[in-house]
């Protein structure tokens, strides 16, 4: 793929919004002539040609994105949404209508949501395919339509979707593993909770963590791995039977949002501070779990520039007829009780714009 230079490109050297950059290049109001003097110095130093045909577009055609996730039960795709909202909102276009079709669960809703974008005619999607098989027939219709596709969190391979966002999987799962081994002195059994082995994410991550167990803690057992189909219900009734039948567990690692229930089973069963438990992601509920140690540490997902980054890409796609990456993997981030306080001031300054929450996250 030919390397040139796009609006973001030229917004990421300024440190100014994308939709800053579109309005100084096509003098529309809204920008102050210093501004505008600087973009279009630094467009002519990075050889930006404007796409004229994009031009048309942008200006011309108005665009729908249709979001497609599960609604879940916990912050995390509220988080997500954010970011999407917010990096529409940086752009600085009327011309994007932003639509988003949740699903209450993994294994309903998630066809019809589909389905019903496509239906509807939107121009590109952004989805969460949690059943990857069942949805690759509906993403290479998309692909026939000229809809680009985005998975966002988790992939569906070989489906013809344009690119995917999410945190590095193997990262999260490798690091939970090398925690727990190192906090139990390499001796003991585990197990690990997922919403389904069959989706992308959490097998990857699920596999990271016995591959390391294996490789570094090998006197480590992976006693169980704990489906729990995204039901706080099933997890907390799958994990008391967890905790009745492996009474000498050492740690769990909880690779979905269903973190709550697993540390009120282990409560109940009197075992909670035997355990060495990992989670994934944080929210306020969560927050407490650490502060108290019950919970040593949260591997965060990122949401929001999940997000952000997920738009982004389609939007380029679409507009410029770039694609920067067809795989665009973050760092996950390590949340502790010892940087819990800082790392919730800087995300929460973040959001009241003290820092660019995704410069801040991409630094």
């Amino acid at each position: 793929m030919q390397n040139k230079t796009t609006l973001f490109d030229i917004a990421d050297a300024l440190g100014v919004s994308t939709g800053t950059v579109h309005r100084a290049l096509h003098d529309h109001p809204g920008v102050s002539p210093m501004t505008k003097a600087r973009v279009v110095q630094m467009a002519k130093s990075m050889g930006y040609r404007p796409n004229l045909a994009a031009r048309y577009l942008s200006q011309k055609r108005k665009l729908r994105i249709s979001v497609n996730t599960i609604k879940g039960f916990t912050s995390f795709w509220e988080e997500v949404h954010e970011g999407i909202t917010e990096e529409a909102r940086s752009l600085g276009m009327d011309n994007v209508t932003v639509e988003f079709r949740g699903y209450p669960r993994v294994d309903e809703g998630e066809k019809e949501a589909f389905e019903g974008a496509l239906d509807a005619g939107v121009n590109g999607i952004i989805a969460f395919p949690s059943r990857p098989a069942s949805l690759r027939p509906l993403i290479r219709r998309a692909a026939r339509a000229k809809v680009p596709v985005v998975c966002v969190a988790t992939d569906a391979p070989e489906s013809g979707r344009l690119a995917v966002v999410s945190i590095d999987t193997r990262a999260s799962g490798s690091l939970a593993a090398d925690l727990i081994g190192r906090l139990r002195r390499g001796k003991g059994k585990v197990a690990v909770t997922v919403n389904s082995l069959s989706i992308v994410e959490h097998f990857e991550k699920c596999k990271a963590f016995e591959s390391t167990l294996q490789t570094y803690y090998p006197q480590m057992k992976l006693a169980c791995v704990v489906e729990d189909d995204d039901v706080e219900e099933v997890a907390r009734e799958k994990c008391t039977k967890l905790f009745a039948s492996h009474p000498d567990l050492c740690g769990v690692y909880v690779t979905t949002e269903a973190s709550m229930p697993v540390i009120r089973a282990a409560r109940e069963a009197g075992l909670l501070d035997k355990l060495t438990i990992i989670t994934t992601d944080l929210y306020p509920a969560l927050v407490d779990e650490i502060r108290s140690g019950a919970v040593t540490a949260t591997i965060h997902q990122r949401p929001v520039t999940q997000g952000r980054m997920a738009f982004r890409v389609l939007y380029q796609f679409m507009v410029e007829g770039d694609c920067p990456s067809y795989q665009l993997t973050l760092a996950p981030h390590l949340v502790m009780r010892g940087n819990l306080d800082f790392f919730l001031q800087r995300e929460n300054n973040g959001r009241n714009g003290d820092m660019s929450p995704l410069s801040a996250d991409l630094g």
